[in-house]
């Protein structure tokens, strides 16, 4: 897979679809991540990042972003980012 864990999901919303982070690495616009758990598994590209209702491009660690997902995440999902060059 060539993933590093870059954060935990700690919060989703259902109606809108966003999953709060909290990172334990970096993370940045056009990243593919891959959501993970127990009754989790996709992946998908980072295309929306929101720190206090604001846009940002790259986010580190010991923050805490929403992202908006393609699938419904769970509190404790583990949050990989994927290297591009495999």
């Amino acid at each position: 897979m060539g993933g590093v864990q870059v954060g935990e999901v700690t919060h989703f919303y259902t109606n809108i679809s966003v999953a709060v982070i909290k990172l334990s690495g970096s993370i940045h616009l056009g990243d593919s991540v891959h959501f993970l758990s127990r009754t989790t598994d996709f992946r998908q590209e980072v295309k929306s990042l929101q720190i206090e209702h604001q846009s940002i491009e790259e986010a580190g660690a010991g923050q805490e972003v929403a992202m908006q997902v393609v699938r419904r995440v769970r509190r404790r999902d583990k949050v990989y980012k994927l290297s591009g060059d495999g």
